[in-house]
């Protein structure tokens, strides 16, 4: 048999492999609203996109943060809550606590530099997410630009066997 190529896949592989990527972000959620807080040195950077649908930020944010926003959980955050199909939590800015919803198809990267484990999602078109490898410590969000930032596509490659 002579093929063009590879075949179609009828399985979707792909969207199989996001989406146990996206539970496995989930599920570390549920693990630190099950302890009650952040074990360790453990806390996250998670970059979502500010307009996706069913994302529920302050408008100022939207505008501030027009394309994608990162969010970091470490110290101060209260009421997190794990759905479904998104997460909850309040977080200060500016001194002032802003409830936030965030789906999880929103998110695009997630991170916890303590233990160098990351995520990066893809967005709904295929293009693949630059994943940033260390980004700068904050307790507010940070927009990523990208400008002069050193990033690594993190593949699903490191964590197979050979």
């Amino acid at each position: 048999m002579d093929r063009k190529g590879p075949a179609k896949d009828e399985i979707g592989y792909q969207a199989l492999t996001q989406s146990a990527m996206k539970q496995v972000f989930r599920t570390a959620l549920q693990k630190v609203v099950g302890m009650g807080a952040l074990p360790g040195e453990h806390h996250f950077y998670i970059t979502f996109r500010t307009h996706a649908p069913g994302v529920q930020i302050a408008d100022y944010l939207k505008d501030k943060f027009t394309d994608e926003m990162t969010i970091v959980i470490q110290h101060q955050y209260w009421d997190l809550e794990v759905f479904d199909d998104r997460f909850e939590i309040i977080l200060k800015f500016s001194g002032v606590p802003q409830h936030l919803r965030i789906p999880f198809a929103s998110v695009t990267r997630f991170y916890d530099p303590s233990v160098g484990f990351g995520l990066q999602f893809e967005d709904a078109d295929g293009d693949e997410d630059i994943f940033t490898e260390t980004p700068e410590p904050a307790e507010a969000p940070v927009k990523r630009t990208g400008d002069g930032e050193q990033a690594t596509v993190v593949s699903l490659d490191a964590f197979r066997r050979k």
